[in-house]
């Protein structure tokens, strides 16, 4: 039967994952090399936006574009080789990726999703619950080395565990909240487990929750021992040439590195926390692993220790 493509070959995985901070590529290759063909390489965002060109070649030569571009190289194992590879991948580099052989009246393109591995976390100010309009979400979660979620990435966090009554932006600009236990205080008991939600709301006016989404670390996350303030704590952290942990760099190092403490620490938005991989008793008593919260301490006159962050 006539290939689907005439050109192209299609790839045997439409979806390829990596981590932040690693090196990706993007399959494409050509079955043969028509004359004068170019191809295109683009970023196609969500619906509504343009699409953003990364990488043009002819075979011989090539021109990179914008941000991406700069860390964009075709990776060339041989004469076909068209693939797209991609260095020190960022969280914002996740998405949908379009190869397109540009030949005339026969052009024809494959279409490629880069997914990152890491982590979902429910995020909310100092003030409480309800606090932020979708644009304050999207950069509370900036803030804390993260953005905001995708619907594929929290569905994803459900599946493994998140289980969270308190309702949060994703990216596309609706509103959800993952159940795995039904409970009266999260929609009553008779709803069945899943992730609710509430639809798409008015971006400037509404106000709820944000959540987060991270992946591997570009550095390193420690705990300093002691009875620390948060200014005292930030100090600790300065001496050794590191920084506060953001709550994403702490929730990356519990996902990644399997940070496992006991211990109470202070980060860098003023919040208390702690990573447990092995539950136990004495660790906040609940079954499952986690970052557990101690919420926003009086930052004069509560102590812990604190959790620092050290750049590679």
């Amino acid at each position: 039967p006539t290939p689907r493509l005439q050109y192209l070959l299609e790839p045997l995985h439409e979806v390829v994952h990596a981590q932040r901070g690693a090196t990706v590529t993007l399959p494409c290759v050509l079955r043969m090399r028509p004359p004068g063909y170019k191809v295109k390489w683009s970023k196609v965002e969500p619906a509504g936006l343009p699409e953003h060109i990364i990488l043009i070649t002819n075979g011989a030569h090539h021109k990179a574009y914008g941000q991406l571009g700069g860390r964009a190289r075709l990776r060339r194992a041989h004469r076909n080789d068209a693939s797209l590879t991609i260095s020190r991948v960022l969280l914002e580099d996740e998405g949908r990726y379009r190869c397109q052989l540009v030949n005339g009246l026969e052009d024809e393109s494959l279409a490629l999703m880069l997914q990152l591995d890491g982590v979902v976390f429910p995020y909310q100010t100092s003030q409480g619950r309800y606090k932020f309009n979708y644009f304050e979400a999207k950069q509370a979660c900036e803030e804390q080395d993260s953005r905001l979620a995708t619907y594929q990435q929290l569905y994803k966090a459900w599946t493994e565990g998140l289980d969270w009554c308190n309702a949060g932006w994703i990216l596309d600009g609706t509103v959800h909240y993952p159940i795995i236990n039904s409970r009266d205080p999260c929609g009553g008991q008779l709803l069945l487990p899943g992730v609710r939600t509430y639809g798409t709301k008015d971006k400037q006016k509404d106000r709820f929750d944000a959540f987060c989404f991270t992946s591997a670390l570009m550095g390193h996350v420690y705990f300093i021992q002691g009875h620390l303030s948060f200014e005292e704590a930030g100090q600790a952290c300065r001496n050794r040439g590191a920084t506060l942990a953001k709550v994403g760099q702490l929730y990356s190092a519990w996902k990644f590195s399997q940070l496992d403490r006991c211990d109470g620490g202070w980060l860098a938005d003023g919040s208390v926390r702690f990573p447990i991989t092995i539950p136990r008793a004495r660790c906040g008593g609940l079954p499952d692993p986690g970052v557990r919260s101690f919420g926003f301490p009086n930052q004069e006159q509560r102590t812990y220790g604190a959790y620092c962050f050290l750049v590679k």
